[in-house]
């Protein structure tokens, strides 16, 4: 399955309107983006619906649609295989199923996490039929989580990191599996402006361990993670500026060893889709 190199990731397409979700798939396809991201949110909606997916499987063509991610806590394996498999052949030859396992603070059954996603991993496996390794990837940032999603998927889907996180992460998984970076970016020049809407994203994440974690192995500190998050923290987790700086950063991404970009414009809004920053960003990316 290619993502190509660079897709857009956004919430409105499972948070806002299904009519305008379809009509900005077909914009975005055309624009030359080659992923759709469906974005979850911590505490939000069940992630990555694959109702969703189908709808703009049906608005496109050629893209593939991807889920990011699905919780294995609000879908047993098998449940997830059928609806797979109840998907026409054409569409499942276009998407990606991400899989997370959310997070603690969240979800009352959190346990063990990187047992319950092995475990998880298997029932897919056994399902008849199987939704196979070549479908899947896994929303991982610790090293152990990597490694499985390495052995058992396509790849992994890292959110809201450093460039040293997809450097380490690709040295982890070597040349073979799929890396695949969720980007936050901030199209606005002023600082102020941009760190302010960074923040609002960077929001629901800072209480939550999974994320914290990574961001202390990236040498950040429990200073940084505090009062909204430090300037060298956002500066560090989001692109900001000119869509010429925003492209820089994203070639530094990729030189970190980052296969696929999924792009998120940050709008502070669940349902909006930012299609003229995706436009913007598409004429300097993409031409």
């Amino acid at each position: 399955m290619n993502l190509g190199t660079f897709g857009i990731w956004s919430l409105a397409f499972t948070h806002g309107d299904p009519g305008e979700a379809a009509d900005a798939a077909a914009e975005a396809e055309e624009l030359g983006y080659e992923t759709l991201w469906l974005g979850g949110d911590p505490g939000g909606n069940p992630q990555g619906d694959l109702a969703t997916a189908a709808r703009l499987l049906d608005a496109t063509r050629r893209v593939t649609v991807a889920t990011a991610c699905v919780s294995i806590w609000d879908r047993p394996a098998d449940r997830l295989a059928d609806a797979y498999h109840a998907l026409p052949a054409g569409d499942r030859k276009r998407l990606m199923v991400g899989l997370g396992v959310s997070h603690g603070e969240i979800i009352d059954a959190y346990r063990r996490p990187y047992t319950a996603m092995a475990s998880y991993l298997d029932a897919l496996d056994s399902a008849a039929p199987p939704l196979r390794a070549s479908a899947r990837l896994v929303g991982a940032h610790g090293p152990r989580m990597t490694r499985l999603a390495a052995d058992r998927t396509l790849g992994v889907h890292p959110y809201l990191v450093d460039t040293g996180h997809v450097n380490r992460t690709r040295e982890l998984l070597g040349q073979g599996p799929l890396l695949a970076l969720g980007q936050p970016v901030i199209p606005h020049a002023d600082p102020a402006t941009a760190r302010a809407r960074a923040r609002g994203t960077l929001a629901p994440y800072l209480p939550l361990a999974n994320y914290r974690s990574a961001w202390l192995r990236s040498g950040f500190t429990e200073g940084d993670m505090a009062g909204g998050g430090s300037d060298r923290l956002v500066d560090a987790l989001f692109l900001w500026g000119r869509p010429e700086d925003i492209a820089a950063g994203l070639a530094e991404r990729r030189k970190a060893g980052a296969d696929h970009i999924a792009v998120q414009i940050a709008t502070n809004t669940r349902g909006t889709f930012a299609r003229s920053g995706w436009r913007e960003l598409a004429a300097i990316l993409l031409a």
